[in-house]
């Protein structure tokens, strides 16, 4: 049975602060990282990394190598999830930063394909593959960080500091790569221009680093070292004692991680090569659901404090799963307007999923196997879900003609992520 937070004394309201901007500022940089490869694989790796003469294979083979950084993150989230449980959640979150930092400013150092061939796109999969196990490895120490340090009964307004970082480094990202669009060539923004975006990590790491080491360790480890009670063997604990939490939260996922691939990633391709649209307006579309996103996801967390996890998420997910039959036709007509309200709307579906959905995976959970635990669902789900996703929805498209397929693999997603919500334990204390 999942137990609740060792009943502890609680820190100074500063501390718990700290905490979450800890917590927030962190996995805001990683993404950020995680974001700006996003983002370029759809408007420039295919181009540079992966020539071709047909516009749709390369960004598929482009889409291929954000898909490692997916398949990646199980690695992270075995290693340093177990590392959160045994060492503790400060210190494994401030060897993710530099894994996934240090693999970011790389990128903007990488040769291209005219420059050194295909050696080019191998190092391009390799430091993604690094990103991956630096995000795996993040989210569940960072979410710990914050609802550790909080109380039981806002533990999803807490929580939530981690799933703000999302949309964050989206917004970043995005914003500095359009504003880099904006003020080069074309010719400029594919020679150098992207480059930038990738370089400017090495300053937010900087500053993630300063905020992470002057934090204490969490309140709930502290207690568990205190009485001996870290797990031994995390991994294997999880799975032959908690196989069922691990479920849940691995299904719960799934529909959110397809529902931001849809409107973050495979909508940018999408517009421009579906529709002849410029790449601004999806871009805008995807900078103001995301500014909308960040009060939006502590919102969510907050009302499921009040009504129960699985209430609001499901309503997150009842929306994603019926707003691309609406969507798509929507935007058929070639209409900045619709496409920008249309992408704005998907991303508040994902707010009401994503903003609980910290608290729900951790509370699934015994306090000695969270970070663990967490871990290791956080990253399985991105392998079904994330990973694969800006693939299936560019190879349904292309084989079917028909932005049916697509809407229907995302509709069948959010099934599986209500199988998961029924199957988990809401708000247990």
């Amino acid at each position: 049975m999942t137990q609740a937070l060792p009943a502890t004394a609680r820190p100074p309201r500063k501390d718990l602060i700290k905490a979450f901007v800890a917590s927030l500022s962190g996995t805001s940089l990683e993404w950020y990282d995680f974001a700006a490869y996003s983002v370029a694989s759809a408007l420039v790796f295919g181009q540079l990394f992966f020539p071709s003469h047909d516009p749709l294979s390369g960004t598929l083979l482009a889409f291929s190598t954000y898909a490692v950084g997916y398949v990646s993150r199980p690695l992270g989230g075995f290693v340093f999830g177990r590392l959160g449980d045994v060492l503790g959640r400060k210190q494994v979150l401030v060897i993710t930063l530099l894994i996934t930092g240090i693999s970011t400013v790389f990128i903007g150092l990488l040769p291209t394909h005219s420059q050194v061939g295909a050696l080019g796109a191998v190092l391009l999969v390799v430091l993604r593959f690094a990103q991956g196990v630096g995000i795996g490895g993040e989210w569940g120490g960072a979410v710990l960080l914050s609802s550790e340090f909080g109380s039981d009964k806002h533990r999803g307004f807490w929580a939530s500091a981690a799933q703000i970082g999302p949309p964050a480094g989206n917004l970043l990202a995005n914003g500095v790569l359009a504003a880099l669009a904006a003020l080069l060539t074309q010719e400029q923004f594919m020679s150098w221009g992207w480059r930038v975006a990738f370089l400017l990590s090495a300053v937010l790491v900087l500053f993630g680093l300063w905020i992470r080491v002057k934090l204490e360790e969490t309140p709930v480890f502290k207690e568990l070292q205190e009485k001996g009670e870290q797990a031994g063997a995390p991994v294997r604990e999880v799975f032959t004692r908690e196989p069922r939490a691990l479920v849940a939260a691995i299904l719960s996922r799934v529909g959110p991680d397809v529902l931001y691939a849809l409107f973050t990633v495979f909508v940018l391709t999408y517009a421009t090569q579906q529709l002849d649209m410029p790449k601004s307006w999806a871009v805008t579309g995807v900078m103001l659901g995301s500014t909308l996103q960040l009060a939006l996801m502590p919102l969510a967390g907050a009302l499921s404090d009040r009504w129960g996890r699985r209430k609001v998420y499901a309503v997150g997910a009842i929306g994603a799963g019926v707003w691309p039959f609406v969507f798509f036709p929507m935007v058929g007509g070639g209409s900045a307007g619709l496409l920008i309200v249309g992408v704005i709307v998907g991303l508040i579906w994902h707010a009401l999923m994503y903003g609980p959905q910290a608290a729900f995976v951790s509370e699934q959970f015994s306090p000695a196997l969270r970070a663990t635990g967490s871990s290791l669902a956080y990253t399985l789900a991105g392998v079904i879900g994330g990973a694969l996703a800006p693939l299936l929805f560019t190879y349904l498209f292309a084989s079917f003609g028909s932005w049916l397929a697509p809407a229907c693999y995302l509709a069948a997603t959010c099934v599986v992520t209500l199988i998961g919500l029924s199957a988990g334990r809401s708000n247990p204390r």
